[in-house]
């Protein structure tokens, strides 16, 4: 068993530990917490299982780096606190361990990561021997792995597009939504999240992983941007009101040009409510969805919805990024110490997971 460590108990932590604790090679030896308010409870609890795993959360992080875990899955977020979550994971490769994380998205690519971000990762490999995948949803499997493998049943291929659409008002982190994303600002307020170079530094790194899996040359990495108001006063179930006249939906592209044409396209359609914007892209059900279209011969289309805790999408989309990422601690363990993407880690069946439950 491969003692593994889960640091941070949020959206993606809670999956995080149900995951490990369900992966029939890995074992759950501690967890790690910021709020002080966590230290102490067990992990089952803060997963939300309905028994005890007899592992106590702690915040003394350099403790449980100090006992050197094989594996760790750094699930604290990275959206706010890059440089601090750079340093965390850093620690960690240095002591040893292989780390997976959906923290720091200019790691995605790393290829193409800046120095910034690259080189203190390389250097930890280089002290301590461990070792760095970092991967998510979107980014992550929907605009890498999936639409690269429908494009290997085409037999000819024009453009491939990969869409998130979602309501955010699923999305439990209500900061980040009102903020970065900008839902329920006045349509003056420039959300981070659009501002330029942003979209391409969170989704570029994807765009080139496809393009050098493909085989093409990339002109460049262009962006387009579209921001909707609400017509009327909404109440969400879970962030409360937004206003009308006030920020309801945004859709961008991060087209990858080639031979001066898009031609892998990553889009998002982002709603605070349905009503916003009806004339874009809409999921199935109107809640959420990733989907890849493969503009070609034959045409194909693939829309993928998962739900958890409660069929809630934001939360499904949670639980894949975590299985992806804890489902290859093994792989890299008997891997060589360095930096890894998803073109080089493969996606591999549930092995020894078929009808294995969680109370």
């Amino acid at each position: 068993m491969i003692p593994t460590v889960v640091w941070g108990t949020g959206n993606v932590g809670r999956a995080a530990i149900r995951a490990v604790e369900a992966h029939p090679a890995l074992a759950l030896t501690a967890v790690i917490v910021h709020n002080p308010g966590k230290v102490g409870r067990d992990a089952g609890e803060l997963a939300g299982l309905d028994r005890r795993l007899g592992v106590a959360a702690t915040d003394d992080a350099a403790a449980v780096l100090a006992a050197r875990p094989a594996a760790v899955v750094y699930a604290a977020s990275g959206d706010v606190r890059p440089d601090d979550a750079l340093t965390d994971i850093t620690r960690a490769i240095a002591a040893g361990a292989v780390v997976v994380s959906p923290a720091l998205y200019p790691l995605y690519d790393h290829r193409g990561a800046p120095p910034e971000f690259r080189d203190p990762v390389l250097a930890a490999v280089a002290e301590g021997g461990g070792s760095l995948f970092a991967s998510g949803v979107d980014p992550g499997w929907g605009n890498d792995v999936l639409p690269l493998l429908l494009s290997g049943l085409g037999t000819t291929v024009d453009v491939i597009r990969c869409q998130e659409i979602f309501d955010y008002s699923t999305y439990d982190q209500p900061d980040s939504v009102r903020y970065l994303v900008g839902m329920g600002q006045p349509m003056d307020y420039e959300p981070m999240m659009l501002m330029p170079s942003v979209p391409t530094m969170v989704w570029g790194g994807q765009i080139r992983m496809m393009a050098r899996a493909l085989g093409v040359e990339l002109d460049g990495i262009r962006e387009t941007s579209d921001r909707r108001a609400l017509d009327t006063t909404v109440t969400t179930r879970s962030m409360g009101e937004f206003e009308a006249g006030t920020q309801g939906a945004i859709r961008f592209e991060v087209q990858g040009i080639v031979e001066g044409e898009p031609r892998i396209v990553i889009e998002h359609v982002t709603r605070i409510h349905p009503s916003c914007a009806p004339d874009w892209p809409t999921p199935p059900d109107g809640t959420g969805a990733h989907r890849v279209v493969i503009e070609g011969r034959p045409r194909i289309e693939v829309t993928v919805e998962c739900t958890d805790e409660d069929d809630n999408r934001s939360a499904g989309g949670n639980a894949t990024a975590v299985g992806r990422l804890v489902g290859a601690i093994d792989w890299l363990v008997d891997a060589e110490p360095g930096l890894y993407d998803a073109l080089d880690v493969p996606l591999r069946p549930a092995a020894g997971k078929l009808g294995r439950k969680q109370p």
